[in-house]
């Protein structure tokens, strides 16, 4: 099957026939505006897996170079599961660089979520085989960096590569929850990838808590 029928086949008529570029353009605000005032490497963080009961949080990093764009990026969770795997690759071919940072549960229950977040989201750019002049984030901001960051609400919706770090964020926590339900599959992880559902909090209630739970996040529940 070609890449076009595929990515048809993907994303439907609809989403392929509707003006990509006029909507690709308006994510590329914040971006074309840091590179008119100078920046040139351009990186966008942000995390996936905050809520959920079980499993790390997972952060990842991109840099693009100025004009890439890729059709159909969205915020992960406007995606399908299938949708987010086809973006991934093309994502990691066509990015400068692209790094991840994993915090696992034990030390989310040690430092907090907030904490665990932010301390992923360091390891992630730190991790940037091209280092950024400026960082757009999603929603946080970072302690202990001396790069220039700006804090975007609702990022993930409004940044191209913001939107991009959530895809990678999101596709490689959930490769990482399915391997874990090959250890634990009374848990159903690979159904719920952790988060709290009547399925997953019933699993707890009945077998108890697993070495990947998070204790902190079952206070009210076991």
């Amino acid at each position: 099957m070609s890449d076009h029928k595929t990515e048809r086949n993907i994303f439907g008529k609809k989403r392929i026939q509707q003006d990509e570029e006029t909507r690709l353009n308006s994510m590329l605000i914040y971006e074309n505006t840091a590179r008119i005032k100078g920046y040139k490497y351009v990186a966008g963080i942000d995390e996936a897996g905050r809520g959920p009961l079980a499993g790390p949080v997972v952060a990842a990093a991109v840099v693009f170079d100025e004009g890439v764009t890729i059709e159909h990026v969205d915020d992960s969770k406007k995606l399908t599961e299938r949708q987010r795997k086809f973006l991934f690759d093309i994502i990691v071919a066509k990015a400068l660089s692209v790094a991840v940072g994993i915090v696992y549960e034990n030390d989310i229950d040690v430092i907090n979520i907030l904490n665990a977040t932010k301390l992923a989201m360091r390891k992630a750019l730190s991790g940037l085989t091209v280092k950024p002049d400026i960082v757009l984030i999603d929603a946080l901001k970072l302690d202990g960096i001396m790069i220039k960051q700006i804090p975007i609400v609702r990022g993930d919706s409004l940044s191209f590569t913001i939107a991009a770090t959530s895809i990678i964020a999101k596709v490689t926590r959930d490769r990482i929850i399915d391997e874990f339900d090959t250890q634990y599959p009374e848990y159903g992880f690979k159904n719920h990838k952790g988060y709290g559902t009547p399925e997953h909090i019933e699993a707890i209630r009945r077998y108890g808590a697993c070495p990947i739970h998070r204790q902190s996040f079952l206070k009210n529940i076991v």
